[in-house]
């Protein structure tokens, strides 16, 4: 049994809170459920997790945190226990969580330095089935990470989190640029993409289906939102995607019908990055080229805590 469930939120520090919340809360279609002096939490509609983003106010633009669910406080207890005895730095021990919705959890650092948090008992917040043409997110789908060195990144979340590696995104000649991997029959929750440095590479946002996805995708562009990649669907994951930059540079996406795995039989793959039908299936969006690629390197992320080799 795998001691994490799925994806909760990602947390996002940045210089200007208020232009970010009116981005995130407005165009993007999150609703601001709670907000503090310079903090505020944002809700998909359709899903039952209390924020799926949330924003503080910093000198710097960084990621803060990325949260998973576990099934109960136990296995959060029992988790705690094995990455202590693993030597993965702890930041708290478990405990009650002082956010909208509580629950009982605790936080450490990846292999890249990055803050996970990994809670149970979080209180479901009331939510709804989005309508047909309600181009809004539906829930948050995934997180991709950059780290320099992807094997040692993914290698560190299988032995640690017990996330599973789904596919390989390879390249002739610069090797495996990416790995999607699972905690859950979703093809991933987690993706980790080779960068020269340990940032955000984006976040992912669900809509109810191929027409919301696109009705949202030309929502942001008539709104002038800055599109980097799209409108296309992927091979491995088999979702479609626009990839558009935040106000603070931070790559977002809108997407849906992510696969959803037979564990029992599925065997990972490795797609050659450079086949155009890899890379986008319908032929419909901008090539992928070096400049788009570097959009989502990201900036370096000074708040990341450099961790011994675990």
């Amino acid at each position: 049994m795998r001691p994490i469930t799925h994806l909760r939120h990602v947390d996002l520090a940045v210089p200007d809170h208020d232009r970010q919340r009116d981005f995130y809360a407005g165009v993007w279609g999150l609703t601001e459920v709670a907000s503090d002096t310079g903090i505020t939490f944002l809700a998909a509609e359709g899903s039952p997790e209390q924020y799926v983003i949330r924003l503080r106010k910093a000198g710097e633009k960084r990621l803060d945190l990325v949260s998973f669910g576990a099934a109960t406080p136990a296995d959060v207890d029992a988790l705690a226990v094995r990455l202590r005895a693993a030597g993965v730095p702890l930041i708290s021990e478990p405990g009650t969580i002082d956010t909208p919705g509580g629950g009982y959890g605790f936080r450490f650092f990846d292999l890249d330095g990055r803050t996970v948090e990994v809670s149970a008992d979080v209180a479901v917040r009331a939510h709804r089935r989005l309508e047909a043409k309600e181009s809004v997110p539906v829930r948050l789908s995934h997180v991709v990470l950059n780290a320099p060195d992807i094997n040692a990144t993914r290698a560190w979340y299988e032995t640690h989190l017990g996330f599973a590696l789904s596919d390989t995104l390879g390249h002739p000649h610069m090797g495996e640029v990416m790995h999607f991997m699972r905690c859950n029959p979703q093809h991933h929750s987690l993706a980790v993409a080779r960068g020269p440095h340990a940032s955000l590479h984006h976040v992912s946002f669900e809509l109810r289906g191929v027409d919301e996805y696109m009705y949202g995708t030309g929502r942001l562009l008539r709104a002038g939102v800055r599109m980097i990649w799209g409108p296309g669907r992927h091979l491995a994951g088999d979702n479609t995607f626009s990839y558009f930059l935040d106000p603070h540079g931070n790559t977002v996406e809108y997407t849906t019908e992510l696969e959803r795995l037979d564990e029992d039989v599925w065997h990972p793959s490795v797609y050659d990055f450079s086949r155009p039908e890899v890379t986008d299936q319908w032929g419909t969006a901008n090539p992928m080229n070096e400049l788009v690629a570097k959009e989502s390197f990201n900036d370096v992320d000074r708040g990341v805590f450099v961790a011994p080799p675990v």
